[in-house]
């Protein structure tokens, strides 16, 4: 049943299901489009629940990405075979003729008209081809989104502030899938985090493709965080990966004396070594990255810093990886997060020919993973006997209640009290299967 204006009505008891795949970008962009559907009437469902209309919004920056896209589309329709798929984000705005090979998939909606899907269902009936829209020239004005993300099974909420990116490094797809860099509206950014909180949630990750470039109505980067800081209720402001010559000295300062503002940084490597860096056209140096990362270390107390390293990046040799994995190890981060080199249609990166072979670069990415591994355990051994302030989320199979400290420890604690969505004090005092064990000292509520 419709409504005069078209929209589906409450009364038709309409499923909408959304998986997403890629990053937290994609993330925040799938919570916003589930709430436009939401306000259409539709009762959203879980992903592998039968439905009637699955979104489900891609990632393009591997290969394995994009097959991880075609294999969700078949899967909904063995689950619900007469459901209405939909195909929408990064894949679909660049690998639209090979999405229209797949049977059974209805619509292919390109990166600009993502936030407009559910009006371009009009009755979702079964399309005998997938229907395409799609524009190659994307939008580079700032960009509003009166609407507040569907992150009701969630206690932190994402807030998109950014789209694009400008800096055109070589291995990336991403200035062709999402197009150039833009900002989103400084009040529009308030209004949807104003009401993130009023719905409980007490803690807001900013997230775009390279928000550290974010300028609008006269606003940077580190003014948007003092003002999301003004609102009552709001707890804690996370940063999602940020470019390193993207930070001010200014935002880390404040990192160091805030109360909301995490203790806690993603900053991409790619490589610790100069020629690749060259070669990939990043903007930075092995020692910029380096001082940079110490700077922030010995300035910001208790901060994580995490980072991403690629391998088998063409012209890579045994030489450039060892420096990469030597920088790894010296510097004092707590994870990283390892990528296989993937060729993506359109970079300059095609241009190479001295592929890594493939052997090296899994032997690469098992060292690197390893490193890691060992990173954590470190960072995680030398937080025991601290007191942390977690946000818990909820509460496990095990019987512990988990959460996650300011500098994103994963922490653990026994409490007869349900703890969801509760802020607490946590003394440490050891590990367990990646948790950092604790009992609470004092909850602040």
């Amino acid at each position: 049943m419709r409504t005069t204006d078209g929209q589906v009505s409450p009364e038709n008891g309409m499923r909408a299901s959304f998986h997403t795949l890629g990053c937290r970008l994609n993330q925040a962009e799938t919570a916003s489009i589930s709430a436009t559907f939401a306000n259409r009437g539709y009762r959203i469902v879980d992903y592998g629940a039968d439905t009637d209309v699955c979104v489900i919004n891609t990632c393009s920056v591997t290969e394995s990405a994009e097959a991880k896209c075609r294999q969700a589309v078949r899967t909904v329709l063995r689950r619900s075979p007469n459901a209405y798929v939909v195909v929408t984000g990064c894949y679909a705005q660049v690998g639209k003729e090979a999405l229209r090979a797949i049977n059974g998939l209805d619509l292919i909606v390109g990166t600009a008209h993502k936030m407009q899907v559910v009006d371009l269902i009009d009755t979702p009936q079964k399309e005998a081809a997938p229907r395409v829209v799609h524009t190659t020239k994307i939008a580079r004005d700032d960009f509003t989104m009166d609407v507040i993300g569907n992150y009701s099974d969630h206690t932190r909420a994402n807030l998109k502030i950014q789209d694009g990116c400008n800096f055109a490094c070589a291995f990336c797809i991403i200035p062709f899938s999402r197009g150039g860099a833009r900002s989103r509206r400084f009040p529009d950014i308030l209004q949807e985090a104003r009401g993130l909180v009023a719905r409980g949630h007490r803690e807001i990750v900013l997230t775009g493709v390279n928000i550290g470039t974010y300028t609008s109505d006269g606003y940077d980067l580190l003014q948007v965080i003092r003002a999301l800081e003004d609102i009552d209720g709001l707890d804690r402001i996370r940063i999602s990966s940020i470019e390193p010559t993207t930070i001010p000295e200014g935002l880390v300062d404040w990192m160091a004396t805030s109360s909301k503002l995490c203790p806690y940084l993603h900053v991409p490597l790619q490589s610790g070594d100069d020629d690749v860096l060259q070669r990939m056209k990043r903007r930075y140096t092995r020692a910029d990255f380096t001082s940079f990362i110490e700077r922030v270390a010995a300035r910001v107390p208790d901060v994580c810093l995490g980072t991403d390293a690629m391998v088998g990046f063409p012209g890579e040799d045994e030489a450039a990886f060892a420096n990469t994995r030597l920088l790894l190890a010296d510097l004092p981060l707590a994870y990283c997060h390892v990528f296989s080199y993937s060729e993506r249609p359109h970079t300059y990166a095609q241009r190479y020919t001295d592929h890594v072979p493939p052997a090296a670069v899994q032997a690469r990415s098992r060292t690197l993973r390893q490193l890691s591994t060992r990173k954590k355990a470190a960072f995680y051994r030398g937080s025991m006997g601290s007191t942390v302030r977690v946000l818990f989320e909820r509460l496990e199979k095990s019987g512990l209640h988990t959460g996650f400290s300011d500098n994103y420890l994963k922490v653990g604690v026994e409490a007869s009290e349900d703890l969801s969505n509760q802020m607490a004090i946590v003394r440490l005092h050891r590990l367990s299967d990646g948790l950092a064990i604790g009992e609470v000292v004092s909850n602040v509520g």
